[in-house]
């Protein structure tokens, strides 16, 4: 019996498949540049190569990653069709003591298009919103969405969103897009059990304004170094279902109507994140895990910018 989620909105590539999670090239894979003087990771290539081949179509990278090159090259090397992929990347805008790579939202779009060796991006973001004028050269979050906006409209990117956006920051960009059909559509947030909101009621805000929430380290709880209670029942559940506890986290991710990003340099486990519709948690089930999360708060990142 295959069980199959409904994300709204819900994105396909170019040619009309439907994209499958995302392949995350984010912090784990950042390499300086080579020595052989190659501006591009050979392993982050082979990996990315072996997610596309165990059957991902969706790779997401940013542009303070530096992973855009790499990605670029096995875009290269693959024999998967431009039109079957869906990639994303992000503009950074500088961060505490680091400021943005490029002087412009036009230049970081056109950086990406150069770097991933392509002619259109499917979904570009704006990486974080917590940057400053002095930060971004002189730029604010309204004029990076303007850029970003006009790239849209010059068929540069095919969907537009925001990564770790709060409700303030989303009504920000409502308000500085001239329609509706220029409103973000994607917040790139992290979620987990033990995260089920970054900021205040973001999860349901963004999903009632018909904007995707992606999740990125959705496997915190199984990763995070101390027992607790949750980790205990995701054992169970994975014993119930014959499927590993990233395989539960994942479906529970889906079945909240958020979209995971994962990572792995296994081949099988690759393959096991795409597994995930041959079974359906119960309502009961997701509840516990919700119950068992918030018992043990947890955050990766963005402490600080996130305070209540």
């Amino acid at each position: 019996m295959s069980y199959p989620i409904k994300l709204s909105p819900h994105f396909k590539t170019k040619s009309g498949k439907d994209i499958t999670i995302g392949f995350g090239t984010g912090t784990r894979w950042k390499r300086p540049l080579l020595k052989s003087g190659k501006n591009y990771s050979e392993e982050l290539v082979d990996q990315i190569l072996l997610a596309i081949d165990s059957g991902f179509n969706h790779i997401d990278t940013a542009e303070v990653y530096e992973t855009q090159t790499s990605v670029g090259e096995a875009l290269k090397r693959t024999k998967v069709p431009r039109e079957d992929l869906w990639i994303t990347t992000k503009y950074n805008g500088g961060f505490k003591t680091f400021k943005a790579h490029s002087k412009s939202g036009k230049d970081s779009i056109d950086k990406a298009l150069k770097e991933l060796g392509v002619d259109y991006i499917d979904l570009f973001l704006i990486h974080s919103p917590f940057f400053t004028t002095e930060l971004s050269h002189g730029h604010t979050l309204e004029d990076i969405w303007r850029d970003i906006i006009e790239a849209k409209k010059e068929g540069k990117i095919r969907e537009i969103g925001i990564s770790n956006a709060a409700i303030s920051h989303l009504e920000r960009l409502f308000a500085a897009s001239p329609s509706k059909e220029f409103y973000p559509v994607v917040n790139q947030i992290e979620f987990h059990p033990f995260l089920q909101n970054q900021s205040k009621d973001i999860v349901k805000y963004s999903q009632d304004h018909n904007i995707l929430v992606e999740a990125f380290s959705p496997l915190s709880p199984i990763t995070k170094a101390e027992t607790n209670n949750l980790e205990s029942n995701l054992k169970n559940l994975a014993e119930k279902y014959n499927k590993t506890e990233a395989q539960i986290l994942l479906r529970y991710t889906l079945q909240k109507g958020i979209l995971p990003i994962t990572t792995s340099a296994n081949e099988n486990r690759l393959k096991q994140s795409l597994d995930l519709y041959n079974f359906e948690l119960s309502k009961e089930e997701v509840d516990e895990i919700d119950k068992l999360g918030r018992e043990n708060p947890f955050r990766l990142f963005f402490h600080e910018e996130f305070k209540e």
